[in-house]
């Protein structure tokens, strides 16, 4: 169970990390380039423990399906950018995809996600 938490944690990070690439304006602004580099770091180092139990495949396939949802969130309500309805179904079927995966395999990480409120779809 420990192992699910260091992986929503390495998402956040992956996301809060994302969010301030797009705020480093191309690495030209100090601060928000070293909050960049630390929540980076820290989500891969959280990634490390998380994929000692999980396997390595189905925790990239969560990161990157709630990562893609967290950022089109800060997308949309920081940066003020939208989606077109293909981006959005292309996203539905994303986090679709990781629930069939999770749900295939009888393992709670998708029941973790949801008790946690990391979903937004």
């Amino acid at each position: 169970m420990k192992n699910y938490i260091f992986l929503a944690f390495a998402i956040l990070c992956e996301s809060v990390a994302t969010s301030f690439l797009k705020a480093s304006e191309g690495f030209t602004k100090p601060l928000q380039t070293i909050i960049f580099v630390v929540a980076m770091s820290a989500s891969f180092y959280l990634l490390t423990h998380a994929i000692k139990v999980i396997p390595i495949g189905i925790a990239y396939a969560i990161w990157s399906a709630v990562g893609i949802v967290l950022i089109s969130l800060i997308g949309y309500f920081v940066y003020k950018q939208t989606l077109d309805l293909p981006a959005i179904l292309g996203i539905v079927l994303i986090v679709i995809g990781v629930i069939v995966i999770n749900v295939s395999r009888n393992q709670p990480p998708i029941k973790i996600l949801l008790k946690s409120n990391l979903y937004f779809v």
